[in-house]
């Protein structure tokens, strides 16, 4: 969705019903706090982070306007940053986008990068794995039983009524953003999808998709889980003044190879509501 960067957002609506008609089968939004001055870690390997991220609407504000716009598409983040968030609010605003959205949500998390973020955020950067592991816990909890009780490393939650659950049952689907040893493995200890990540132009790295796969599985095999439950949902990621055949392609080779399901991040090629309602029409009809 065009989330980012100026005047964008001001019709999100009009992007999500027409995307909708178009075609397109899910809608996806990101999280980013804010764009610090002088970063201590830039984004994507950079020492520098990207304009577009100094203007952006919040993510569950934008799949609150999706969600009452369409009827068909699935509606998913990519990634909310877990630990920002207390677990019994981030529950509470997921559950009322599963339920106003009939049960199209896909919760994708993950840990960021931006310490400055953190620090906005008033989130400790250290141990981010184990904050999200632990929130993971609660979620479960809050989505699954009621009354709900949690004590944990950093969150507690004292035992407590709470009946709004999400339209999915027993939940909706846990996706994960992961590129590290660690973080492909507990796509496999506990996630039900994982999203990967290509760049275009660049190619799309079949080897490094399988080796990432192969930890997941490996993981989910030694955890006793069904490696084949869990999805793939690959994200594109289109560098400026790409084409819309260069990423037509790259969404045909990810098929031909076991990746159906993939979403296209369009923030460096389109700016306006047209713009990027241009690129939907283009591709889809590629």
């Amino acid at each position: 969705m065009p989330q980012f960067g100026e005047a964008a957002y001001a019709e999100l609506a009009r992007f999500a019903s027409t995307a909708e008609e178009l075609g397109a089968d899910s809608l996806w939004v990101g999280d980013r706090l804010l764009a610090a001055v002088q970063p201590t870690v830039g984004y994507a390997g950079k020492d520098t982070i990207p304009g577009q991220f100094r203007t952006g609407i919040d993510p569950f504000i934008a799949l609150a306007v999706a969600a009452t716009a369409t009827t068909r598409a699935r509606l998913g983040a990519s990634v909310f940053v877990a630990p920002w968030y207390p677990p019994v609010q981030l529950a509470r605003q997921l559950t009322s986008l599963d339920v106003v959205s009939g049960g199209r949500l896909i919760p994708g998390f993950g840990i960021g990068w931006s310490p400055e973020e953190y620090q906005a955020a008033g989130a400790p950067f250290r141990r981010r794995g184990a904050q999200l592991d632990e929130l993971l816990d609660a979620l479960e909890q809050l989505w699954t039983t009621s009354p709900v009780a949690h004590q944990g490393e950093r969150w507690s939650i004292p035992a407590s009524w709470v009946n709004l659950k999400p339209v999915q049952q027993p939940r909706p689907p846990i996706y994960l953003g992961a590129l590290s040893s660690a973080g492909l493995k507990r796509v496999g200890e506990r996630a039900d999808g994982w999203m990967a990540v290509v760049q275009v132009p660049g190619g799309v790295n079949l080897d490094m998709l399988a080796w990432q796969r192969k930890k997941i599985d490996d993981a989910a095999r030694a955890a006793g889980r069904d490696p084949s439950a869990i999805d793939a949902c690959v994200r594109i990621n289109v560098a400026e003044d790409t084409s819309v055949e260069s990423v037509a392609e790259a969404v045909k080779v990810l098929a031909d190879n076991g990746y159906p399901d993939v979403f296209v991040d369009l923030i460096y090629v389109a700016t306006t509501t047209d713009s990027h309602l241009d690129w939907v029409e283009r591709l889809l009809a590629s």
